[in-house]
């Protein structure tokens, strides 16, 4: 039986990120960084305020609230309570899942 061998994938870094959007809209890489900064804390601000972010049909940004579980610590194996709390999510949109297929 062959054994299927997986390639590396690559990472889109933000800074690959800024490069690339920065060569097809023709702008400036400082420019380009700008907006994406500004994109992202804008972002971030809208779910610390409990509200969500939709990008149709890209997909949505949301957070989503984690309750307080037991766990244990995977080192010693002690039992530890974990607190509830809030993480961000991405559901991605419909034309994001088919354009990946």
């Amino acid at each position: 039986m062959a054994t299927a061998v997986k390639a590396k994938s690559k990472v889109l870094t933000k800074s690959g990120l800024i490069e690339t959007l920065a060569k097809k809209t023709k702008l400036t890489k400082k420019d380009t960084e700008k907006i994406m900064n500004s994109f992202l804390d804008t972002v971030q601000e809208t779910l610390k305020k409990g509200d969500k972010v939709q990008l149709i049909p890209f997909g949505s940004f949301e957070v989503r609230h984690r309750a307080a579980r037991s766990g244990r610590n995977p080192r010693t194996g002690a039992k530890l309570q974990i607190k509830a709390r809030k993480v961000p999510a991405f559901r991605p949109g419909k034309a994001l899942r088919d354009g990946v297929k």
